[in-house]
């Protein structure tokens, strides 16, 4: 089925001021909009465009440089991905409403979306003409296409983009009907959102690798010769093929009656400037040049659109030459360095940082310069970190700042977890506080009982959970009373009534979690203990640092893929063996051990505790908030909530936990029926577990376990994070207009 697109009027009012091509437009079929617009002697509407190193804004009559404040928005919810597109119009409204509090004038997104999207904005900006949320419309491009078959000339890929493009423009002008796609938004679009565009963000972020095969191979391509936009002489094939796609997007959009800048999307891996401390090789290879590209007879022009993010590449931290400039606060910041340098490289032309942040998440990926890392954030250091990247953007003379993202979003996968997903088809349905990809966001999406369950040391809670939704577990050492469990999609959550109040100073509560056969039926750490089936992980709450997660070292699937499969990491003999009575601290890779050829000289593997766990209150109210609050005591009362994935779990919805076992190198997991739990209280003057004996092992087979029906379909509750707040303060801090 082909697109079928409407004709239509392409204005009903134009008036024209002292003679000149510049006026007031309203734009009314088929929703009706009004804004303030110029008219090009073609006869286009502008209300962006490009001036020298400026993006403009018609506002009062008049051109006005202006600074784009924008946030870049997912399509997808807990328990889904974005290619079922779940976002109803009352969502979109809602956000919307938000986003324009935060002080954000502009959303992008990253291709086109349902019919809802474009209709909500409309109906958002109808309620509020004087301050409308602008769009930034992406464009995806033929991403796994490019990258498998590396030549962006194949006429399969560019006839995908160029259909892609076309259902783009359409569906911005409510002018387009698209069919049915697999993963792709289709429906009937009436909704003209077209006055309300900013600009338009080409493709994705390019495989270097593609673009040199591209180069390399299309040679002898004829240099394209466009309506609107073409390549400059000594422009790569490549740029030559980019030129053609945005010159497609303009004469589409000239045909609706407009004009809107125009981008394409680059990050900092293709980027025009040459990086001598980049250790891989593939990270400095090629260059996609936006200066490359000149727009003919286009006056909206065009802009620089980079991703760039303060802890990758990895020179961010390794190139000497970036280690040369001051921030605000009077330190060496590589960030602050590299802005300049690539604003510098784009003279006569704009350039926005179409994406940047950090996320606040327990799960860290990449390290960065000055704390920068990837995750490893609580919510209000995310906060600070995005408002000191973003004043750092403004000061150094960038037309705008897209933050990275409004919402969390479940599905994502890191590199450094995504082994550890399995299924891996079902990441959508639970919360891995560990894939720091999935938390972005300043609209928080927290797994159901984050309400429910304060962790603050106070009872009461858990006494007002419905009685189905807990259970009180066995426990039959000394010092503990009681122990209750229940779970939400994103945590294991544990409340003890203790005999006494727990004093971290002189002692540690100790929780041992069975959900396999298999694992350490003795701790070095835990003298005394003896058990007649293995425990996979303990936890471990004391002062500081020593509260955490620990793995049985045999169980330990990072020791058992770095060290043992990989290479990366000594490993010893006895940490492989069954019952070894090793504990190994949860560690998460963030750099693999790198070596030439690939790079240009050796660097060492790195990791990071991933299995601390902080003490805090969840309740934001209350002075020790932090959104990485983990446990709190009061009285003879202590409660833990801890990431499922610390304990084992590949995916806690259908019980899957990694498996000691594995399939030709590749790790598997298996259901557990449940996690058995043994509590104990340590005694560390004493060096001892209170109330148990070597000489009389514990039978845990014998307990019961906490078992859980598997869900499909999670609840989540939606929040503003704290972050949202300090962003919000940084965002009034600076001017919309230059």
């Amino acid at each position: 089925m082909k697109p079928v697109k409407r004709k239509k009027v392409r204005w009903l009012l134009l008036t024209v001021i002292a003679g000149v091509a510049i006026g007031y437009a309203s734009w009314f079929l088929p929703t009706m909009a009004h804004v303030e617009t110029a008219i090009s002697k073609e006869g286009h509407r502008l209300t962006f465009r490009t001036k020298g190193e400026q993006l403009q804004i018609y506002k009062d009559g008049q051109w006005r440089e202006y600074f784009v404040k924008g946030i870049n928005l997912g399509a997808s919810l807990p328990g889904h991905y974005p290619g079922e597109f779940p976002i109803r119009q009352e969502d979109y409204l809602r956000w919307f409403g938000q986003m324009s509090e935060l002080g954000v004038k502009a959303v992008r997104v990253y291709t086109i979306h349902q019919p809802v999207f474009y209709e909500a904005l409309v109906e958002y900006n109808r309620q509020r003409p004087d301050d409308p949320l602008y769009l930034i419309q992406g464009i995806w491009s033929p991403e796994e296409a490019l990258s498998e078959k590396q030549d962006a000339y194949l006429p399969e890929i560019k006839q995908e983009f160029r259909q892609e493009i076309e259902y783009a423009v359409g569906a911005v002008y409510g002018d387009i009907t698209i069919p049915e796609r697999p993963g792709k938004a289709s429906g009937e679009y009436t909704a003209n959102a077209g006055p309300y565009l900013l600009g338009w963000h080409i493709g994705t972020e390019w495989d270097p690798k593609m673009v040199v095969k591209t180069n390399r191979e299309r040679r002898e391509e004829p240099v394209y010769k466009g309506k609107f936009f073409e390549p400059v002489k000594g422009a790569a094939p490549f740029e030559n093929w980019l030129a053609e796609m945005m010159d497609l997007t303009a004469q589409l959009e000239a045909e609706q009656g407009w004009q809107h800048p125009i981008a394409f999307t680059n990050w900092v891996t293709t980027d025009p400037l040459s990086h001598p401390g980049e250790p891989i090789l593939h990270e400095d290879m090629v260059s996609v040049d936006p200066t490359h590209i000149k727009a003919v007879q286009w006056d909206a022009g065009s802009f620089a659109a980079y991703h760039v993010y303060p802890y990758y590449p990895d020179f961010f931290r390794h190139d000497q030459t970036l280690q040369t400039l001051k921030n605000m606060n009077g330190k060496i910041d590589p960030y602050k360095a590299y802005l300049r340098a690539l604003k510098k490289a784009h003279p006569g032309m704009p350039v926005m940082v179409t994406e940047f942040g950090v996320p606040s998440s327990l799960g860290v990926a990449h390290l960065g310069h000055l704390g920068r890392d990837q995750g490893g954030h609580s919510e209000q250091e995310q906060g600070r970190i995005n408002s000191e990247l973003l004043r750092e953007i403004d000061a150094e003379g960038y037309s705008g700042a897209i933050l990275f993202e409004w919402q969390d979003e479940w599905f994502k996968r890191t590199w450094n977890t995504m082994r550890f997903d399995l299924p891996e088809d079902r990441r959508s349905i639970w919360m891995n506080v560990l894939t720091n990809e999935a938390f972005f966001g300043l609209l928080a999406m927290d797994s159901s009982k984050t309400d429910d369950l304060i962790i603050d040391g106070k009872r009461e809670d858990w006494e007002k959970l419905p009685h189905q939704e807990k259970q009180q577990i066995t426990t039959r050492l000394r010092g503990i009373r009681e122990v209750w469990m229940t779970h939400d999609e994103g945590y294991v959550y544990v409340g003890a009534r203790l005999e006494k109040p727990f004093d971290p100073e002189r002692e540690k509560l100790v929780f041992g979690v069975d959900t396999l056969p298999g694992g350490n039926r003795h701790a070095k750490e835990l003298p005394g203990l003896a058990l007649d089936e293995g425990l996979e992980a303990v936890i471990l709450l004391g002062k500081g640092e020593e509260s955490e997660v620990k793995l049985a070292s045999n169980y330990d699937f990072h020791l058992r893929l770095y060290g043992k499969r990989y290479g990366m990491l000594p490993i010893r003999e006895e940490e492989t063996k069954d019952n070894s009575g090793i504990f190994s601290p949860w560690k998460l890779a963030v750099s693999l051990k790198m070596e030439p050829p690939d790079t240009k000289k050796a660097y060492p593997f790195e990791e990071v505790v991933a299995g601390r766990l902080y003490r805090g209150s969840s309740n934001p109210a209350q002075p020790d908030y932090t959104s990485q609050a983990h446990w709190q005591t009061d009285g003879d009362w202590v409660e833990i909530r801890i990431p499922w994935m610390l304990l084992g779990f590949t995916d806690p919805s259908s019980r899957h936990v990694m498996s000691y076992s594995e399939e030709k190198k590749q790790f598997r997991a298996e259901q557990t029926k449940g996690i058995r739990l043994i509590g104990m209280r340590f005694d560390k003057q004493a060096g001892k577990v209170e109330g148990v004996s070597p000489d009389k092992p514990i039978s845990l087979t014998a307990w019961h376990r906490y078992s859980w029906p598997e869900w499909n379909q999670p609840a989540y509750v939606e929040r503003k994070k704290m972050s949202y707040d300090l962003y919000q303060k940084a965002l009034k801090s600076i001017p919309d207009y230059r």
